[in-house]
């Protein structure tokens, strides 16, 4: 068996994994901001946690894991402009989707304060949904360039 094919095939579906589960719990979730029922907003919002965990969070460490090996087995330039701009990106979306975890942790408990106590959601929820969407748009259209160059790898 290859090692690089199989450490190249790993990268891919973490990529994959990261893009596919970013974009399908962000949609869950968006929807469940359309919803009157805390209890459909809650189940989005915990489950939008647990995908996080268990889908996310592993994709992110995989993909500088995979991509770090296969820049050392491939012979790349550290340093290539492709790469540089890839490692820029991947920081920033990075550094956007930490705190949505965190905002989303916090509608969460929001939520579940709400269901268990019957009451209405504070205004600071609303606040933080609307962060938690607008900071996913860097992330969502960085992880789309940082899929361009991975293909195209120009020059």
């Amino acid at each position: 068996m290859d090692i690089y094919l199989t450490v190249k095939t790993l990268h891919i579906l973490s990529s994959t994994i990261l893009f596919g589960t970013g974009i399908g719990i962000a949609f869950f979730m968006l929807r469940s901001y359309f919803t009157q029922d805390v209890h459909e907003k809650l189940y989005a919002a915990r489950n939008t946690v647990l995908a996080d965990y268990i889908f996310t969070f592993p994709a992110v460490i995989m993909q500088p894991v995979t991509g770090a090996w296969l820049v050392m087995q491939g012979g790349y330039d550290w340093m290539d402009l492709w790469l540089v701009i890839t490692y820029v990106i991947y920081i920033i979306a990075g550094l956007c989707w930490l705190p949505v975890v965190w905002i989303q942790i916090q509608l969460k408990q929001m939520l579940i304060h709400s269901a268990e106590n019957g009451e209405a959601l504070p205004p600071r929820y609303n606040k933080l949904f609307k962060i938690w969407f607008l900071m996913g748009w860097p992330a969502f259209i960085g992880l789309v360039v940082v899929f361009f160059l991975m293909v195209m790898k120009p020059v």
